[in-house]
């Protein structure tokens, strides 16, 4: 038998089907899918989770120092004449950074090698291309998911049978982070 489910695909179009669920499985933390889809996306979203909890403490705190825009009230950036040139002003601010270690790195990039990026719009400025921003998937994983699960030893998702499709009659489940 098979390592894995076709699911009447094509190689590459099961690959992306199963990354895309399993990324809106991490993002929503539920889909809706048919009974064979969410086995398969179970097992990826799984090791997925396993791989963020190992490594969800490996990092330093670094503390840097960084140039930061100063703003107005409304914040807007603050500009000074030099020499018939407005220039922003900056100041030198400490920040301190979480600096991954290099096993934490290679998970994140593993992690990231299955998650496709996330593109979040607001609803109030919906169909606005300036509002939009990229969802850090990786940064919720270690951060909220991870602690979460932590000391839990597997079964990180539970699949819920909802009932038979109406058009070709498949089994759909509500596949779900416990």
């Amino acid at each position: 038998m098979g390592k894995n489910r076709k699911l009447g695909r094509t190689t590459p179009q099961r690959k992306a089907l199963l990354r895309g669920q399993v990324t809106s499985l991490i993002y929503n933390g539920k889909i809706v899918t048919t009974e064979a889809r969410a086995k398969e996306v179970r097992k990826i979203a799984e090791g997925v989770i396993a791989k963020a909890i190992k490594e969800k403490d490996n990092y330093e705190e670094v503390t840097v120092k960084a140039k930061v825009a100063r703003k107005d009230k409304d914040g807007k950036r603050v500009k000074e004449v030099v020499d018939g040139k407005k220039v922003t002003v900056f100041d030198e601010v400490d920040k301190t950074i979480k600096k991954d270690l290099p096993s934490r790195l290679h998970a994140r990039r593993e992690i990231l090698k299955v998650l496709y990026p996330v593109t979040e719009v607001p609803k109030e400025a919906a169909k606005k291309k300036k509002n939009t921003k990229q969802a850090d998937l990786v940064a919720k994983l270690f951060d909220e998911i991870a602690p979460k699960y932590a000391g839990r030893n597997g079964g990180y998702t539970r699949i819920v049978k909802i009932g038979q499709r109406k058009g070709d009659g498949a089994l759909e489940v509500l596949l779900e982070l416990v």
